[in-house]
């Protein structure tokens, strides 16, 4: 016999918040950001569009950092100040907040 399960709008969309977040308890000290790579601005590519340059950065993926390397990308939609990623220390724990342009 095969049991079936229905997921409701109400799961999904926990499954989903759970999945986005990273969350330390309280009790537990986040692992330390890495230093960052090296690298090198290349030239930036010719369009019509004004480009910025958004420096390579650390990602936490829930386990583990990544490097998300630098890349150039259009200045429309972005904000004026580039903030790396942190974590942050509040009621239920360590809170990842990723790497982001700030307004």
């Amino acid at each position: 016999m095969i049991a079936r399960r229905r997921v409701t709008a109400g799961s999904l969309s926990f499954l989903l918040t759970v999945g986005i977040t990273t969350v330390y308890a309280a009790d537990t000290n986040p692992p330390p950001i890495p230093p960052p790579h090296a690298e090198n601005m290349p030239e930036p590519p010719v369009t019509m569009e004004p480009m910025l340059w958004q420096p390579g950065h650390w990602d936490w993926n829930g386990s583990q950092y990544t490097w998300a390397a630098g890349q150039y990308v259009p200045a429309a939609g972005h904000g004026n100040m580039w903030m790396p990623g942190t974590w942050s220390h509040g009621p239920n724990g360590w809170r990842w907040q990723p790497a982001h342009w700030q307004p």
